[in-house]
């Protein structure tokens, strides 16, 4: 017989929990913490270093999912209302604020335990930082109140590869500041071409993103000078030695493709294009961290 979850089609607790961590941006917040850490180490990584990036891994994916897991309390009503988010188990009312509260709580404790005692206390102290800097600053103070919400906030996003670098030296280097500056500039037109394309979405939520406050027009141009900025940032690890000729022709060949996209989205805007700039989006990061961990071995 089949149990009443499974017959009204409603996820298994697990799933519910699991979804609350945003699994995808988890999983390319990691990705970059873990390009920090391979950066930090000059040759092939001997069985400790393994061992640390295995550990720091994991405890930057514990507290990351519990910021995600405490963003959904704070914006379920903001999240109901959207489509793009409307599934989420807090949005739905299948979880309840003190299940999502605790929860994140005990990951965010079980990530900073593990990365204190297995890492080193100042990967700990910046990970709990960029906790509260996503969870708090972001979510509650600078989401609802200013259309500059995801350049100011983007200072978290760019954390991971910080956090890496940290984890491996117990220090931070200005290759890991030339890491966290690509995403941190990366950010804005990543996020403003999904805006673009969900802007009735949130103006029905209330949040002043820069499409609502400001129009489509304005938020096009400034998705174009933040990609000429962006190509410009993305040459610093080159110019710094960090890496060689094959992430320079990666890069650029990137930033190309980037700025593109965004010079066809302010000539003559659609849906569709803001899409694929979205989508695009994604695709450069990954490819160019990507390239710098395949330089960095050649």
């Amino acid at each position: 017989m089949s149990t009443p979850d499974i017959e009204l089609g409603k996820p298994s607790l697990f799933k519910q929990f699991y979804a609350l961590t945003k699994p995808r941006v988890v999983q390319l917040i990691v990705f970059c913490a873990l390009i920090g850490m391979v950066l930090a180490v000059p040759t092939w990584p001997n069985g400790a270093e393994l061992g640390l990036m295995i550990w720091a891994s994991l405890g930057i994916w514990l507290v990351a999912g519990a910021a995600a897991a405490f963003n959904c309390i704070v914006e379920k009503g903001i999240d109901a209302k959207m489509k793009r988010t409307a599934w989420r188990p807090t949005a739905k009312g299948e979880l309840s604020d003190f299940q999502t509260l605790l929860f994140s709580a005990l990951l965010c404790v079980a990530g900073s335990v593990l990365l204190y005692v297995w890492v080193n206390p100042l990967t700990m102290w910046l990970t709990f930082a960029t906790f509260v800097g996503y969870a708090v600053v972001y979510t509650v103070i600078l989401k609802p109140l200013t259309p500059q919400n995801i350049v100011i906030g983007g200072a978290s996003g760019a954390m991971p590869p910080v956090l890496g670098w940290a984890a491996m030296t117990g220090d931070v280097a200005p290759q890991a500041l030339i890491l966290f500056l690509i995403i941190f500039l990366w950010t804005p037109p990543h996020f403003w071409a999904l805006a673009l394309y969900r802007v009735e979405d949130y103006r029905q939520s209330g949040l002043p993103m820069l499409p609502v406050t400001h129009g489509n027009e304005f938020t096009r141009l400034q998705i174009l000078l933040y990609t000429l900025i962006l190509f410009a940032a993305c040459l610093m690890p080159f110019i710094y030695r960090m890496s060689g000729w094959l992430y320079l022709v990666a890069a650029v060949l990137l930033n190309i493709g980037f700025c593109l996209y965004a010079w066809r989205l302010w000539r003559g805007y659609s849906d569709e294009l803001a899409r694929k700039t979205f989508r695009f989006s994604l695709i450069h990061l990954s490819l160019l961290f990507a390239a710098l961990l395949v330089d960095h071995y050649l």
